[in-house]
């Protein structure tokens, strides 16, 4: 077991499945030499090389366009978008081409691809800088939808992103990557589609994502000293999302809050 921030939890699990699958490579904006401009890759450029760690031009259609095509011809890619506000820049790729591929060639062509970018507020990087757009990926049928709240949630959603045969956008939240948390020095692989009660309660179910997640354990631990038991829930994946959990835990409670970070209208809350 060690401790380690999310960050490294996100170069752990990138290195992880790069070491298992030479198939599997990264590419996006300053990722190698520079280690991400959120420190999320240092030494990858070092162990695995400049063929499997490649940097690129400011262009995030291009980002995009080259993962898509090394996907379709068996690689396993991973693509940083330096912030999630930038998918506005190359959403057509990603919701009208890569999204919609396996679908229009009856199964035959498969898009086995990461899209890893840092999502979320609070942290006065601007306007354009600091949204949560979550739900813009959750929109769209053929992708799926992560977001993880701890260091070891990132290495085990990380490698079953990885290892998902279908396109995953996976959200690290900016906030979180100084975080600390234990993470198993065995091999990680998590599922997608599984969320996880982090605290039990009988009075309402808090639904959180990311960030939110352990404002909710805090706003529970306040609750509980007025008498009120709050179930915590870590969402943890949108697509697929653990309607399970999520439905038998509202049935015990009749009372449900998310606590998100979307814009009201139209957010994954709704």
């Amino acid at each position: 077991m060690a401790e380690l921030t999310y960050r490294d939890a996100v170069a752990r699990g990138l290195a992880q499945e790069m070491r298992r699958d030479e198939r599997v490579y990264l590419i996006g904006e300053d990722i190698g030499a520079a280690g991400g401009v959120f420190k999320t890759t240092p030494g990858l450029l070092d162990e695995f090389g400049p063929a499997r760690v490649r940097d690129t031009p400011i262009s995030e259609e291009a980002i995009i366009g080259v993962v898509m095509g090394a996907a379709m011809t068996g690689l396993r890619p991973v693509a940083e978008i330096m912030f999630s506000d930038f998918f506005a820049t190359c959403w057509d790729i990603v919701a009208n081409q890569i999204a919609k591929t396996r679908y229009m060639t009856g199964g035959q062509v498969t898009l086995p691809l990461v899209i890893k970018t840092a999502n979320g507020g609070g942290l006065r990087f601007g306007a354009q800088h600091s949204q949560s757009v979550e739900n813009w990926a959750m929109m769209v049928p053929g992708l799926k939808v992560v977001a993880p709240s701890t260091p070891a949630d990132v290495v085990g959603l990380m490698a079953a992103a990885i290892r998902e045969d279908d396109p995953v956008v996976f959200f690290e939240h900016k906030g979180l990557y100084a975080s600390k948390g234990d993470v198993p020095d065995r091999e990680l692989v998590d599922r997608l589609g599984t969320a996880r009660i982090l605290r039990e309660g009988g009075d309402v179910t808090i639904a959180a994502l990311a960030a939110m997640v352990p404002r909710a354990l805090e706003a529970a631990a306040m609750l509980a000293d007025e008498g009120i038991g709050a179930e915590v829930i870590d969402v943890r994946s949108l697509v697929p999302l653990d309607a399970t959990v999520l439905c038998e835990s509202v049935s015990k409670t009749s009372r449900l809050v998310t606590v998100e970070e979307n814009p009201r209208l139209c957010g994954w809350g709704a």
